[in-house]
């Protein structure tokens, strides 16, 4: 799940950076507001990709794709990525957890005639 989640993540690193970069064209936003909004929102991105495991780390990237659908307020294309980037997170979470019991399956079924000593077959 983790390497799914932070492609993500990383992904939406960028997009944030580049919708800074339209941002800074609204002629009522200070240069300075769009770059600190951004830049939190970027850092929040690349610190969640190592939160993913931890308890809670789902639920921020949960809340970072509202932030990130929420952000099409100021920048419109952004309610169409924001919305993307949303299903990308929840098949990056559903199908990261479900690679994930697979390889703890595999892991027992090859540990199993380990212990035995006996043969898989």
């Amino acid at each position: 799940m983790r390497t799914l989640c932070a492609s993500t993540l990383i992904g939406e690193f960028f997009v944030i950076g580049f919708a800074g970069l339209v941002a800074m064209k609204e002629p009522d936003l200070s240069t300075s507001t769009v770059w600190t909004v951004c830049g939190i929102f970027m850092a929040v991105s690349v610190l969640l990709c190592g939160m993913i495991t931890r308890p809670g780390g789902v639920q921020l990237g949960w809340a970072l794709q509202i932030a990130l659908i929420a952000s099409g307020f100021v920048v419109p294309s952004m309610f169409f990525l924001g919305a993307i980037f949303a299903a990308l997170w929840w098949a990056s979470v559903h199908y990261g957890r479900k690679i994930d019991e697979a390889k703890a399956r595999f892991a027992a079924q090859a540990q199993a005639p380990a212990e035995t000593g006996g043969n898989p077959t």
